[in-house]
């Protein structure tokens, strides 16, 4: 990672909200080696969630590590946390410094392809407490990210999250604002997005 006054940012000029992203918070080679070592070393899982009723697979498979041992419960999942390992402790070394924050955990999600997705939804869980600050960094296959705001719905915004990028998202927002990552009928190799946060 670049130090903090070189890395390039762009502000969403968005209404109740504080996001920000960072296209090259981790360089090439350094994006490529994290992206191929959580591929192969994370302990993914595939749980059920219950939509109208009914069950089905997620969408996509999911991981969930942190150093307070505090469990992370949306839709009806309960994860517990596997301890941080190195290179996770490595990111978020760098993501504390930047958010000024010290983040707690790191939900992980692996999008093995197009048809993998999630869901308009806002990270608001009470484990979360107010104005959580969620630190989501992707690598592997870009994929649009959506935006729009929960009761002004012509309030929308979409964004390209590439490899090695960082979107920060503070304040409000997870208050105002629900966010997807839709599935696509084009190609798509597997995407690996790291969420840290703050479990209380």
């Amino acid at each position: 990672m670049k130090a903090e006054d070189q890395l390039q940012f762009y502000k969403l000029d968005l209404p109740d909200s504080d996001i920000v992203y960072y296209p090259a918070f981790l360089q090439g080679l350094l994006a490529d080696e994290y992206f191929k070592y959580f591929l192969k070393n994370c302990s993914w899982q595939q749980d059920d969630i219950r939509v109208f009723g009914k069950t089905y697979p997620q969408p996509r498979l999911t991981a969930l590590y942190g150093n307070n041992g505090k469990s992370y419960s949306y839709s009806n999942i309960v994860m517990k946390p596997h301890p941080f390992d190195r290179k996770l402790q490595e990111i978020k070394v760098d993501l504390d410094e930047l958010a000024q924050v010290n983040f707690t955990s790191c939900l992980m999600n692996l999008y093995r392809d197009g048809y993998d997705s999630n869901g308009w939804h806002a990270d608001d869980e009470k484990e979360l407490g107010i104005n959580p600050v969620i630190a989501s960094v992707s690598l592997g296959q870009e994929r649009i990210f959506h935006l729009r705001h929960k009761k002004r719905k012509e309030l929308k915004k979409s964004l390209l999250l590439e490899h090695g990028s960082l979107l920060l998202m503070k304040g409000v927002t997870q208050h105002c604002w629900v966010h997807q990552i839709p599935k696509s009928k084009k190609p798509m190799k597997p995407r690996i997005n790291l969420t840290f946060r703050v479990i209380k």
